[in-house]
């Protein structure tokens, strides 16, 4: 990107190295975050087979991260929720309300066959734009 600042952040998690991907990008003022599971260093998945609860880690690490990218929630314009069951929608749903019901982002969940882990339930990517003062 010319005449663009782009900062990485890492997670430190056991898949950026291998893959080659960063858990998230800054590039000027707009702030990409991967696909964030629940999953813990041990390599099981926080909040067991509960859907919501692993919603809910999903999000706290997308916090973290883009905090790290000089970021918020608050920035956010854009969701991508990448469910294994979407039958279990209104859990997923619950914690991203929770999380964005004053922000409304643009969203989308769709369900797909599997994630890296077989106990993971969720991958959330997200976006956002953070004014330039």
């Amino acid at each position: 990107m010319t005449g663009r600042s782009r900062k990485l952040v890492s997670s430190g998690g056991p898949w950026e190295e291998r893959v080659g991907y960063s858990r998230a990008v800054r590039a000027g003022n707009v702030v990409y975050v991967s696909g964030t599971t629940a999953a813990q260093p041990d390599g099981s998945a926080h909040g067991g087979d509960d859907a919501y609860l692993q919603a809910k880690r999903c999000f706290e690490v997308v916090a973290e991260a883009l905090a790290e990218a000089g970021a918020a929630m608050a920035d956010v314009v854009r969701t991508r929720m990448f469910v294994t069951d979407i039958g279990r929608w209104e859990e997923f749903a619950r914690a991203h309300g929770e999380v964005f019901g004053q922000v409304k982002p643009a969203a989308t969940m769709v369900e797909v066959r599997r994630l890296i882990a077989p106990e993971l339930l969720i991958e959330i990517e997200v976006e956002a734009v953070v004014d330039e003062r």
